[in-house]
């Protein structure tokens, strides 16, 4: 598959400071802002606020 312009791969950075990271893409017509999503954190077991990084 062809990596395209208008969905790319972005990383999510946890916000406890743990380094952990999810990898996915997103649509930049529906959101051209940074993303920031609650998911869980294995390192620190609970759901924290993941935030895009650039």
């Amino acid at each position: 598959m062809a990596r395209n312009d208008q969905r790319p791969v972005i990383r999510l950075r946890s916000s406890a400071g743990t380094g952990y990271t999810y990898v996915t893409t997103k649509s930049r017509r529906n959101d051209p802002d940074r993303l920031h999503v609650r998911k869980y954190d294995p390192v620190v077991r609970r759901h924290v606020t993941f935030k895009e990084e650039r």
